[in-house]
């Protein structure tokens, strides 16, 4: 949702201008149910006051299964290259949009946004350290600061950090407060991205701006960390404070893939209209299951034969270059 349409107070926070708590659901009949439950002003966050005489209680009234008739939806062109079931999944989606009587227009949103990417690390830098400052300061905990908490890390490194330490906790403890010059003007340049949308859907005419969510799920990696598998559109909503909702889109190797709607400020009933009605002529969800641990796979192969049988089958183009990859990460752990 918009930051701002609902109280954030009890939430452990991690940028104020840039987050906020939203409903999670098996449709998105019950995220608009659950979101008119959670409107509504908070003197705790005063934020909330922006929303007076903007919230609904019933947001279920803008769900329509026609709603995406006559709708112009800006479409990132970026998302269109790239990693074939990613691009294949997005471009059925397309087709649907177009079936259903949306008018679709290519746009360059992240050409624009990634501009912004190393301001917006540091906003949530240091709005991270103030809001944890300000939670912890009031909670029933033994640790009352940011400082604590990494001392605590510290003194149970063996427990708390195992595979990895907490460089971005210290980063974040290395910042002023939100008066220094630094912040005011990375926050400056971030909800600059609220400009940016707009005026994008100005010039375009746009009812909404679709993407992927994310790329496919990645491996827990305890040797090399975190990697991207990139098509990631939450952070232009993100750092304008903007409604943004996601909708099953399909799924690669049974891995879920998301498809994103977002607007301009307070629009959550624009957005519902439009992901209801694409979930309506889909129908893409599925549940979720619980696969077998493929350590137990692993097991039966040495670590030599498994080499030697990926090596072979890569060599004889039976298996795509990812799935050689993906199995020499299994072999190296165990």
């Amino acid at each position: 949702p918009t930051v701002g349409l609902l109280s954030r107070s009890g939430i452990i926070p991690i940028s104020k201008t840039q987050d906020t708590a939203g409903p999670m659901a098996r449709t998105v009949r019950d995220a608009a149910i659950l979101l008119g439950v959670l409107t509504g002003i908070d003197n705790e966050d005063a934020v909330t006051n922006n929303s007076n005489g903007k919230a609904q209680k019933d947001y279920t009234q803008f769900l329509d299964a026609n709603g995406l008739k006559g709708k112009k939806i800006g479409i990132e062109k970026s998302f269109l290259k790239g990693h074939e079931g990613v691009v294949g999944l997005f471009n059925q989606a397309i087709e649907i949009l177009k079936q259903q009587g949306a008018t679709i227009v290519e746009i360059e949103l992240l050409k624009e946004t990634n501009k912004l990417g190393a301001d917006e690390l540091t906003v949530l830098k240091y709005e991270f350290k103030d809001g944890v400052n300000r939670y912890l300061s009031k909670a029933n905990a033994k640790v009352k600061t940011l400082a604590d908490v990494i001392a605590f890390n510290k003194q149970n490194e063996a427990k708390a950090m195992p595979w990895f330490k907490q460089e971005i906790l210290e980063s974040c403890q290395g910042k002023g407060g939100l008066d220094s010059k630094e912040y005011t003007d990375a926050v400056t340049k971030t909800t600059g991205a609220r400009k940016i949308i707009d005026d994008m859907m100005k010039q375009y005419q746009l009812d909404v701006i679709c993407g992927t969510s994310i790329g496919y799920a990645s491996l827990i990696d305890l040797v090399n960390g975190d990697y991207d598998t990139g098509f990631y559109f939450c952070p232009p909503a993100a750092m304008a404070g903007y409604p943004h909702i996601t909708v099953p889109m399909g799924s690669i190797h049974e891995l879920p893939m998301g498809l994103s709607f977002f607007s301009t400020a307070y629009d959550e009933a624009g957005i519902l209209k439009v992901a209801y009605a694409y979930e309506q002529a889909t129908k893409t969800g599925a549940a979720p299951k619980f696969k077998n641990p493929v350590t137990a796979a692993v097991g039966k192969f040495t670590r030599d034969s498994m080499c030697s049988a990926i090596r072979s089958a890569a060599h004889t183009s039976e298996l795509p270059s990812h799935s050689y990859l993906g199995c020499r990460r299994l072999t190296t752990s165990t």
